[in-house]
């Protein structure tokens, strides 16, 4: 198929932040930033996912990407940073790298997600479970009655899901 560069600089121009965000976090090495940003965008666009599950599809491309070449990289010779000698001594190292890249890509996407919920159920959704509030401490730091803070959280669980679903996360 040829190249249609016109539809790749559209889906670099919408979405290349977004994915930089997410590779900078599982990776931290702006070479690879975006190499695998702009590799990811070029595997999406000759896949040419649904419109609406663009972004989902993106994310976990990059994520492909960076676990691949994470594990190639562990196939080769590499140069010894301080941060790798700290992790040998604390043991965390290649099964936790996964879990980590995982991690970071999830914090984006519960962002995002955060982000398209009302002000005020992102509000909760922070207090309750970002800063571990109770509901009583929420209720006196936001002026409102405890039961609104229940009900505000219960809204805001279910239009978090929902978002999660329209941005095509499975559970």
């Amino acid at each position: 198929m040829p190249l249609d560069e016109d539809a790749v600089a559209a889906i670099y121009r919408e979405h290349a932040p977004m994915l930089r965000r997410v590779v900078w976090r599982a990776t931290s090495d702006s070479d690879r930033v975006e190499d695998i940003v702009q590799e990811t965008i070029l595997r999406v666009w000759r896949q040419a996912p649904e419109a609406d599950s663009l972004r989902a599809y993106l994310i976990t491309t990059a994520r492909h990407l960076i676990v691949d070449q994470h594990r190639a990289a562990g196939r080769r010779v590499r140069e010894v940073h301080l941060s790798d000698a700290v992790e040998a001594v604390e043991g965390t190292g290649t099964g936790d790298a996964d879990a980590a890249i995982d991690r970071a890509l999830d914090q984006v996407l519960v962002e995002e997600a955060l982000g398209r919920l009302q002000p005020n159920h992102r509000e909760i959704v922070r207090s309750l479970y970002y800063q571990r509030l109770s509901v009583a401490e929420t209720a006196s730091r936001l002026g409102v009655p405890e039961g609104t803070v229940k009900s505000r959280a219960y809204y805001a669980v279910r239009n978090l899901r929902a978002v999660l679903d329209e941005m095509g996360v499975t559970r």
